[in-house]
């Protein structure tokens, strides 16, 4: 199991998990191994109002990616309608989402179904989750190895390394890291992935580049999948 956190909020965290989970079934189908892979998404923001309830565009896609199918609800257990900051949602409801009361929401034992299972976090590595407590302590008290996505455009060597340094700094792993082309004009962009590759000390998992169909099964093509296959 894997927490995937990103530098920034549109990173783009959820592309390179479906891209994860989409490498991890066609691995498992090359081998001809039964394996589940699951995306789950605990907290999110901007949900639309639907028959069955609040939906998240990123749960969903989360979902489709999937080969061990939940229910949505297991999947995404905390979701707001508005596009702004949980903390914030979540006060305005008088919802409490510590991280004790979104891990209480957590269905853990389904989750162990899955041979490679993906914990997506929402917005950074320190999303606030109001009352001083953020989302961080969550990954902390489920000891997860993080992936980090590093949405590339100008400030991301700063940003990736601080990230890096944090999570480090929380007493957790960086299992590895994904560069995500966010900025097709981003300057200088190949000095700058190698720059990235010279600083960060966790195995590099890819780069995507801006894609004008960015789904998964094109994003995973530019996935290297084995180094999180052997931890």
């Amino acid at each position: 199991m894997f927490f995937v956190t990103g530098t920034d909020t549109d990173s783009g965290k959820t592309l390179v998990s479906t891209a994860l989970l989409t490498a991890f079934n066609r691995e498992a189908a090359r081998t001809g191994a039964a394996h589940l892979s699951l995306g789950v998404k605990p907290v999110a923001s901007g949900c639309e109002i639907t028959e069955l309830g609040l939906r998240n565009s990123d749960a969903l896609k989360l979902m489709s990616a999937s080969s061990l199918k939940l229910s949505y609800d297991q999947v995404n257990p905390v979701s707001f309608e508005p596009a702004i900051a949980p903390h914030i949602a979540a006060k305005q409801l008088g919802i409490n989402i510590s991280p004790e009361a979104i891990l209480a929401k957590l269905d853990r034992q389904a989750f162990e179904q899955a041979d490679f299972c993906l914990i997506e976090g929402a917005g950074g590595w320190r999303l606030p989750l109001g009352d001083g407590r953020y989302l961080s302590e969550l990954v902390q008290q489920l000891n997860l190895p993080v992936i980090l996505v590093v949405g590339m455009k100008l400030g991301c060597l700063n940003h990736a390394l601080l990230t890096q340094e944090a999570i480090i700094a929380d007493g957790l792993t960086v299992a590895g890291w994904v560069a995500n082309c966010v900025d097709p004009n981003m300057s200088v962009f190949d000095e700058n992935l190698a720059s990235l590759k010279e600083m960060m000390t966790a195995p590099f998992l890819g780069c995507i580049p801006h894609l004008t169909q960015a789904d998964a099964e094109h994003a995973a093509n530019f996935i290297d999948i084995q180094p999180l296959l052997l931890k």
